[in-house]
């Protein structure tokens, strides 16, 4: 096996590459230091370029996409272009880390529902938001048959949680209910990564929105269960805003933290994790403890 990692990084196969002391940072003098590796099921962590194609020419190709981008109705084009400079963008995401807000600024395209959905499906070959919602419809009544059971100060807090749901028929409310119920089960807290705000409190969102690190805003009037405005927040950056509902929001950071090589925010760790081995089945065999026995209940 080694012998045939060292023939394809003579080959130039990036996955290697990436990793010898050559090609690492100053400072980081051992072989062990800051290995980039898939981490959360990703198929094609640093994919190969395009047949033909080179970084020079793929950065073009980049600069080109700029341009498609103010035209109207170019949506086919654009998503040749972001197929075509997938392994150009993965290659500098994965390799040189950048700032959010300096990423967005060279790829904006890759900052809209539809190319976040893409993205994930290019890195694990499986579709994000309808088998992320699929699996949860599917799994909801069970969910919340393990979830009604619990006693003690989650139980209460889940089921004031769950009464949001009673109130009416909105099937994005039921969702979004499991989900901070389940945030709630697993001894995590909703409140610190899921914010809302009045409308007449727009200026307090904006600046709590710089100080978040990763989270999720909704803005919605008292007593209103369909949100004037919900978005996504990366590194102090509202990367994406105006979507449907929380629960789509929460899909989409999903995806970004994919697209994006990011970790899962540790105050919601386990959250992350029982959506990806479990309702995305992602590695799946290797699951927590306490995924572990939250499976257990879900599949008895």
């Amino acid at each position: 096996m080694q012998n045939y990692r060292t023939k394809l990084g003579r080959l130039g196969h990036p996955e290697i590459r990436v990793n010898p002391l050559k090609h690492k940072l100053e400072g980081q003098g051992k072989a062990a230091a800051n290995i980039k590796k898939p981490r959360k099921a990703e198929v094609y962590y640093i994919p190969l370029h395009p047949k033909g194609e080179t970084a020079e020419s793929l950065e073009k190709e980049r600069i080109a996409l700029l341009s498609e981008l103010k035209k109207r109705d170019n949506e086919v084009v654009i998503t040749a272009k972001m197929e075509k400079t997938f392994s150009h963008r993965r290659r500098e995401v994965v390799e040189q880390r950048p700032i959010i807000g300096d990423f967005k600024n060279r790829w904006p395209a890759l900052f809209e529902p539809s190319e976040v959905n893409a993205e994930f499906m290019r890195i694990t070959t499986k579709p994000l938001q309808t088998k992320f919602l699929s699996q949860l419809d599917h799994f909801s009544d069970k969910l919340m048959e393990i979830f009604t059971c619990k006693g003690g100060v989650k139980g209460q807090k889940i089921k004031r949680i769950l009464a949001m749901k009673d109130s009416c028929d909105d099937i994005n409310v039921r969702r979004e209910c499991i989900l901070r119920s389940l945030v709630v089960y697993l001894n995590e807290d909703p409140d610190v990564f899921f914010k809302e705000y009045l409308p007449t409190a727009v200026e307090d969102a904006e600046r709590d929105i710089t100080t978040t690190v990763m989270g999720i805003y909704s803005i919605r009037r008292d007593g209103h269960e369909e949100p004037e405005d919900v978005g996504v927040v990366v590194e102090g950056i509202k990367v994406l805003n105006n979507l449907a509902s929380v629960t789509k929001a929460f899909i989409m950071l999903f995806g970004l933290i994919y697209a994006l090589d990011l970790t899962f925010p540790d105050n919601l760790k386990y959250t992350f994790e029982f959506l990806q081995k479990i309702i995305m089945n992602l590695d799946g065999h290797k699951l927590n403890l306490k995924i572990q026995q939250l499976k257990i209940k879900l599949f008895s």
